[in-house]
């Protein structure tokens, strides 16, 4: 079970109230078929086909299919949110330790059939859609925002901009594997080692890097294995 099946999550229709029936059968219709069929087959005709309504339903209810991109992810992000407050945000853990668990708790999502499909099914949406391209951004500045608050806690010599930069780099480097050990993908199998991997590189990252080598001014002069 990944970290986003652990929440349970309710759509939210805009302007509906939390709990409309109807709404939250398209919600759920849209979400299947953009995992399950792909982007390709993302339309209001083949939703209202999924959850058995005629298509004047779904578009009144949802003008535009972008509104349920949007809540789509809102959703993953309350969901994520209550993991977050039931594994991470938790008395008595290091910074060095919640760092660790969000970067495992992501790779294990990725590791999942919904993340996997889902995400790279927006992916290609958003290079096509601009509204979507916003919406996949806004989802992933949340991210980067929690990222940020355990950079900064572990490395407070960066500044704002350097915290943001590293925190992209580390969000950067585990949406990197889905193609590779994504749900079906060719290294799945490899995905426990990456994320101890991981966990250690990338919070070793976070407590050390400096700005200069941030700007490309601390490089080495020579091959740092060499010393071995």
């Amino acid at each position: 079970m990944t970290p986003a099946d652990r929440a349970i999550t309710t759509p939210r229709p805009g302007g509906y109230a939390r709990g409309a029936a109807t709404a939250e059968a398209i919600v759920k219709a849209a979400h299947k078929v953009l995992i399950e069929e792909g982007a390709a087959q993302f339309t209001v005709r083949r939703i209202a086909a999924e959850c058995g309504m005629k298509v004047g339903n779904v578009s009144y209810h949802f003008p535009r299919k972008e509104m349920l991109v949007q809540l789509m992810l809102d959703d993953m992000l309350e969901s994520y949110d209550k993991v977050l407050d039931n594994e991470v945000r938790q008395p008595g853990l290091t910074a060095q330790e919640r760092l660790r668990r969000v970067i495992a708790l992501c790779l294990e999502d990725i590791a999942g059939m919904r993340t996997t499909r889902l995400f790279t099914e927006l992916w290609a949406m958003a290079n096509h859609n601009a509204v979507v391209a916003e919406r996949v951004a806004q989802f992933y500045a949340r991210v980067h925002g929690v990222i940020c608050e355990y950079v900064s806690a572990l490395n407070p010599a960066l500044s704002a901009a350097e915290t943001q930069t590293v925190a992209l780099y580390i969000s950067a480097s585990m949406e990197g594997a889905t193609p590779f050990l994504g749900y079906r993908k060719p290294w799945a199998d490899r995905m426990p080692a990456f994320i101890a991997i991981a966990g250690k590189a990338l919070v070793e990252l976070a407590c050390t890097i400096t700005p200069d080598d941030i700007a490309g001014l601390g490089m080495p002069t020579r091959d740092p294995c060499d010393a071995r």
